[in-house]
């Protein structure tokens, strides 16, 4: 994965140096399916925490080393707030907000959400810490939004572009996005029509920092794709099977909708890394802050028990036959599991033997 080696002790930067812009690669490279470290290894081991004791690690390697580089992640309350990037249907809108929303279980109307539920799986990034031992927030909120339906930079977005998206939307004469550089993370979502560099290629998503000398502030970031018409079988996995993988089924979507389903996991993957590295500073594994390992990363491809290789794991099916792990408010989602520092091993509250 191609990251910035950009060292930033806190989220005011004072400035980024020009060769970091020419080099920049944001934290990406993720596609929902299986990577190599998707590999089942049993283990007996005592854990007195809140999973229980466990048989089965999903993902666990004795060569997985998730550490801490003292690096800030995101202890106050989060608020997340959404570019919607061209053209997007009040539905496609609906199904990504009902996920937001359900990640904190603050809201009471959430609180009734049946288990294993979005804000159960959250739980997971709470459990990471900063220097001082604070855990990442719990307290999710669903900010301001901005719609940008009129392509203000055009249908093909290059990396640095989208930075150029997110000025805009922070400094816009009218009804202009917070700026919020310590608890604020800036969601940018493209529709179906749009192009972006490496997208569908290399890419489904990405997390980084907006550069001051672009955006003016230093801002955790993150872009998810639609792929629904562009790549299915590449970002929308697995509602949609790569033609190289024989012999799979796709799943059938929980909310009728490829596309928008498969970017709720992506979604879910970035902004679980945004709170837990959000500087890419902070967790993660491997030597080389260029090219780090994030909680997410690791479980890749992995959505219930038994997950790694090609299989996904044991997930519920509701009467209609889709599939999914977690429950919302009305709606149902399938997400990745992501790295648990209790467990050293990939973690969904949809577990059997949790």
């Amino acid at each position: 994965m191609e990251r910035v080696g950009v060292s930033a002790a806190s989220f005011h930067v004072g400035s980024i140096f020009l060769f970091c812009i020419l080099a920049f690669t944001a934290v990406e490279a993720w596609r929902p399916w299986p990577s190599n470290f998707n590999t089942t290894k049993a283990a007996d081991l005592s854990m007195g925490n809140e999973f229980g004791s466990s048989k089965r690690y999903e993902g666990s390697s004795e060569f997985v080393h998730m550490r801490y580089h003292n690096g800030p992640v995101l202890t106050e309350n989060i608020t997340i707030h959404t570019i919607w990037y061209g053209n997007w249907t009040f539905n496609d809108k609906r199904i990504i907000k009902a996920f937001l929303l359900a990640l904190s279980d603050n809201n009471r109307s959430i609180r009734s959400s049946k288990t294993p539920s979005v804000a159960e799986w959250w739980r997971t990034v709470q459990l990471y810490t900063d220097q001082t031992g604070a855990n990442v927030s719990k307290n999710v909120a669903v900010g301001s939004e901005v719609n940008d339906r009129y392509y203000s930079h055009g249908k093909s977005l290059t990396r640095l572009s989208i930075q150029a998206v997110i000025k805009s939307a922070v400094t816009a004469l009218r009804h202009p996005l917070p700026i919020d550089p310590k608890t604020g993370l800036y969601l940018l979502l493209t529709s179906s029509d749009v192009a972006v560099q490496d997208f569908c290629r290399a890419v489904c998503g990405f997390h980084y920092f907006t550069f001051p000398s672009i955006v003016g502030y230093t801002l955790p970031y993150a872009w998810v794709g639609h792929s629904g018409t562009q790549c299915p079988d590449v970002c929308a996995y697995p509602f949609s099977i790569p033609s190289y993988m024989t012999g799979m089924q796709p799943f059938k979507s929980p909310n009728s909708n490829v596309g928008v389903d498969g970017m709720i996991s992506v979604i879910a993957h970035e902004l679980s890394e945004l709170a837990s590295n959000p500087l890419v500073n902070a967790w993660y594994a491997g030597q080389d802050p260029s090219a780090p390992t994030e909680i997410a990363d690791l479980c890749e491809g992995i959505y219930g028990s038994g997950g790694g290789g090609s299989y996904t794991g044991q997930v519920l099916q509701d009467k209609a036959g889709a599939s999914y792990n977690l429950n919302g408010l009305r709606r149902r989602f399938l997400v990745q599991w992501i790295w648990s520092p209790v467990l050293s091993a990939c973690f969904g509250p949809n577990a059997l033997d949790k």
